[in-house]
C-alpha cells in the first residue's frame, strides 16, 4: 500500500492507495506524537495483505517531526518531489489543486517511480549537514538584505552630499566608510540624515554577523568535512555543497550526484547525429555552487590543472561555455570522492 502525504506546518493529509490504483482511506492528522500514532492505527487497519510504504511531498520542512516518527518506528519512507506531482496534476484532464488530491497525487508518484524516489535516511551526516544548510541560507538572506540596504544608502548619499561623498571613499561602503558616515552631523535635512544613519547601522550590524555565520559554519566544516579544502571552494561555497548534498550515502556514484545537482548533460541523439545539451533540472542552488567552485578554478589565481583542463576542452571543439560544463561535471566527481573517503583535496 501506498501512502502519500500531503505536509502543512499545522496538519498533514493522508491517503492510503492500494497497488492497483484504489483509494482506500484519507485522513488528515496534527503534528503531534498521538496524531500521528492516530495515522499508524489507520494504515493498520486497511493495510489489509499490503505493506505500506509513506511518502512526504514535503517542500519547506514541515514534516520533520513525523519523518522521524515514522522512521523510528520501522516504516519505508521516501521523499516525493513536488514537481513530479505538479507534473501528473498538469496532464491530467481535470486540472484541481487540494490537500486531498495532492496526497493522492503523491501515492500515484510513488506506484510508477518507488525504485527511483530518495529513500528517507536519518544520519549524523545528514544532521550536521542540515545545520550548515541553515547557516548558509542565513547568510545569503543577510547578503540579499545588504544589497537593498547598499542601494537605498547610495541614493541617500548622494542626496544629501551629491557626487561629493565619492571623493571621500573609493568604496563607500568599507567598515572605515560606514563608520564616517554613521558619525556625520552636516546635512542639508536631519530627515535624510537620520534615514542614512540608520541604514548604516544596520549594514554594519549584518557585517559582523555575516562574520560570526561565517565563523561557525567553518568551525562545523572543519569538524566534520574536507570539502572547503579544494581549490576554489572557500567556507561559503562549501556549505552550499555540504548543505544540498547533506549525507552523501544517498549517491551510489558520482553520476548520480552530478544528475541530482543538474551537472550532467542530456543526450539528444536521433539517428547518426549524437549530441548532448545542458539541462535546466536538478537543484539550482547545489548547480550554482559547482559553477562557482569551476569558474574559481580557471580565474586568475587558480587551479593550473584545472586551466590546462579547460583549454584542452576548448582545443577539442567545445566552445567556452560546453568547456566550462566538462569541467564542473569534473568537480562533481572530486567532491563526490572526497566527502565518500573523507579526504582532503590533493593537487595532484
Amino acid at each position: 500500500m501506498f501512502v502519500g502525504i500531503d505536509v502543512h506546518k499545522n496538519t498533514h493529509t493522508a491517503v492510503g492507495v492500494s497497488p492497483f490504483g484504489e483509494k482506500l482511506f484519507e485522513v488528515t492528522v496534527g503534528n503531534y506524537k498521538n496524531d500521528f500514532e492516530m495515522l499508524i492505527e489507520k494504515v493498520t487497519k486497511n493495510q489489509g495483505v499490503f505493506s505500506p510504504y509513506f511518502g512526504l511531498e514535503d517542500c519547506h520542512g514541515y514534516g520533520e517531526r513525523l519523518s522521524a516518527y515514522l522512521y523510528e518506528g520501522g516504516h519505508e519512507i521516501c521523499a516525493v518531489p513536488s514537481v513530479m506531482v505538479d507534473r501528473a496534476r498538469e496532464k491530467a484532464t481535470h486540472p484541481e489543486k487540494s490537500d486531498s488530491l495532492d496526497a493522492f497525487g503523491v501515492a500515484k508518484v510513488m506506484m510508477q517511480n518507488i525504485d527511483s524516489l530518495p529513500a528517507y535516511r536519518i544520519s549524523e551526516d545528514s544532521k550536521k549537514a542540515k545545520q550548515i544548510k541553515e547557516l548558509s541560507l542565513d547568510r545569503e538572506y543577510l547578503i540579499e538584505e545588504k544589497t537593498r540596504l547598499k542601494n537605498h544608502l547610495h541614493n541617500l548619499l548622494h542626496r544629501i552630499w551629491n557626487t561629493e561623498y565619492q571623493e571621500k571613499y573609493k568604496d563607500p561602503f568599507t567598515l572605515k566608510a560606514l563608520r564616517y558616515w554613521s558619525k556625520a552631523k552636516q546635512a542639508c535635512d536631519p530627515f535624510l540624515l537620520r534615514s542614512m544613519k540608520r541604514k548604516v547601522k544596520r549594514l554594519i550590524d549584518i557585517h559582523y554577523e555575516v562574520l560570526d555565520l561565517e565563523k561557525e559554519m567553518e568551525t562545523l566544516l572543519d569538524q566534520n568535512y574536507t570539502v572547503h579544502t579544494a581549490s576554489g571552494c572557500g567556507v561559503t561555497i562549501a556549505g552550499m555543497i555540504v548543505g544540498e548534498i547533506g549525507d552523501i550515502a544517498r549517491f551510489h556514484s558520482p553520476g548520480a550526484l552530478a544528475k541530482y545537482a543538474g551537472c550532467s548533460p542530456r543526450e539528444y541523439s536521433s539517428g547518426k547525429t549524437h549530441r548532448h545539451r545542458k539541462t535546466r533540472s536538478g537543484n539550482r542552488r547545489l548547480n550554482c555552487a559547482f559553477h562557482r567552485m569551476a569558474l574559481s578554478q580557471i580565474s586568475r589565481s587558480g587551479n593550473e590543472k584545472a586551466k590546462t583542463y579547460f583549454k584542452k576542452k576548448i582545443s577539442e571543439g567545445k566552445s567556452k561555455s560546453q568547456a566550462l560544463v566538462s569541467l564542473r561535471r569534473h568537480m562533481v566527481n572530486i567532491i563526490w570522492c572526497m566527502m565518500k573517503h573523507k579526504t582532503a583535496y590533493r593537487n595532484a
